[in-house]
């Protein structure tokens, strides 16, 4: 489907539901000025600042643990609310004026260690694949390597790892990572990413289960990265973290976290507006259920419908913003859509 209809669909949808008057584009980090990175990544840090609030206004660490609250059966609508409400956060309280920025994997899905995404300027740039492997990998360059410090789960630098083959260590666990030797950046090139939007037509379950599985393009990117993305311990951490490693709990304090996700909601939002039958398609559980995960890969009964509340852990605003809030980017809750 081309992008002229792809956009003429997101437009007329945004009308026939009488959607806000004004539509956000969110657009690939590349496409930004350099000072509209510098404003993002300001915004972004001033976030790591901002004391606890029991609200939207959150502070990164408060947004990296509500990042663990849902699972697999919420995962796209979740995510959806979630980027929406960092972004409205960086709005309300550090001034931000611009919009959401996506970071576009499958372009560099053929070398992502030396991606032109990564930037070593200090005030537009997102630093380096790879930290300082003698400091915990600290990234030392770009503008998160200064003046930005993480909270959770222990003070520390935001820290990259650079990992092709990011499942070896899993290789015990066949049933949920069957090909541990796969090279990640695999799980999403073009043509793997245009499969999964252009197959599974109705099928939202399927299509769910091909982004989200184990060694899927959603997890391929965040152990690619590894470090906090990938949810690997500080070196200062609790023994309770390494334990508990790789965890999710605290994937969202990476910046990189947030352009992930946009897009994986843009590829959600590519799939859904690539057939009309995908547009309102949904079947999910309420209940995890990871030991007959191929029969309920995005959850078991009792079924979630449009009218769930989506959990926010009391940080997230609407407190009760249902799936049917978030299900349409265009609609007059969210009120964005994507420039491609």
């Amino acid at each position: 489907m081309s992008v002229f209809i792809l956009l003429s669909f997101a437009f007329f949808i945004s009308h026939a539901l009488g959607a806000c008057s004004s539509v956000e584009v969110r657009k690939e980090w590349r496409t930004f000025t350099s000072d509209e990175k510098t404003a993002w990544i300001t915004a972004v840090k001033c976030m790591a600042k901002l004391p606890h609030n029991n609200s939207l206004v959150a502070t990164v660490g408060e947004f990296a643990a509500v990042a663990n609250i849902t699972s697999d059966r919420l995962f796209f609508p979740f995510h959806r609310y979630f980027v929406w409400s960092y972004t409205q956060a960086l709005k309300n309280d550090c001034g931000y004026t611009g919009v959401a920025p996506y970071w576009d994997w499958t372009l560099d899905s053929a070398n992502v260690l030396d991606a032109t995404i990564w930037s070593d300027d200090s005030s537009s740039g997102l630093g380096q694949a790879l930290g300082v492997s003698t400091n915990d990998f600290v990234v030392s360059t770009g503008g998160f390597s200064t003046d930005f410090t993480l909270a959770y789960p222990s003070a520390h630098g935001l820290r990259r790892n650079y990992t092709l083959q990011p499942w070896t260590a899993f290789a015990a666990l066949t049933a949920y990572f069957p090909v541990p030797e796969l090279e990640a950046n695999s799980t999403f090139t073009p043509t793997a990413i245009d499969a999964i939007i252009s197959n599974y037509t109705g099928n939202f379950k399927g299509f769910q289960a091909a982004v989200e599985y184990f060694e899927g393009p959603h997890g391929a990117v965040h152990e690619i990265l590894g470090g906090d993305l990938g949810g690997y311990c500080p070196e200062n951490a609790n023994e309770e973290c390494f334990e508990a490693e790789p965890s999710p709990t605290f994937s969202a304090n990476e910046p990189m976290f947030w352009l992930h996700h946009a897009m994986v909601d843009r590829v959600w939002w590519l799939w859904q507006n690539a057939n009309s039958a995908n547009l309102y398609a949904f079947e999910g559980g309420s209940v995890q259920n990871l030991s007959y995960y191929s029969e309920y890969p995005n959850g078991s009964p009792p079924w979630l419908s449009m009218d769930s509340v989506l959990p926010n852990d009391g940080i997230l605003l609407p407190a009760q913003t249902t799936l049917g809030d978030v299900w349409i980017t265009e609609g007059d809750f969210l009120c964005y859509t994507y420039d491609s």
